[in-house]
């Protein structure tokens, strides 16, 4: 039997359909946020003035909305690209990029298990 799931992301501020997953730091913790492309600027243009006056740090890798944890590993589990790979081949539409959705994670381990 076939699947077609489709995740869709929504805006944790609004509520309102979200395009990216916003990763930032703060007081040595990482954060994300599924954001709309407005509300991914306006969280932009308020960091703005600190992020100018602010320094990288050296304590480890800089936290950015860039940042690709594709091919990292979790200490318990395979890589988001392992995923990804499995996901595709198993009929689930998903971005290349971004957060991997909770379900597709669990029906991942579902499977693999």
């Amino acid at each position: 039997m076939a699947q077609k799931v489709q995740v869709l992301l929504v805006d944790d501020l609004d509520g309102g359909e979200a395009h990216e997953t916003v990763t930032f730091g703060l007081d040595g913790k990482a954060f994300e946020i599924d954001l709309s492309a407005v509300n991914a600027e306006k969280l932009r243009e308020l960091l703005e003035p600190f992020r100018v006056k602010a320094r990288r740090s050296s304590a480890g890798r800089a936290v950015t909305s860039s940042t690709r944890r594709s091919a990292q590993k979790d200490e318990d589990g395979p890589s988001t690209a392992e995923i990804r790979e499995w996901a595709q081949a198993n009929g689930y539409e998903m971005k290349s990029r971004g957060r991997v959705p909770a379900e597709i994670r669990e029906a991942y381990a579902a499977a693999t298990a």
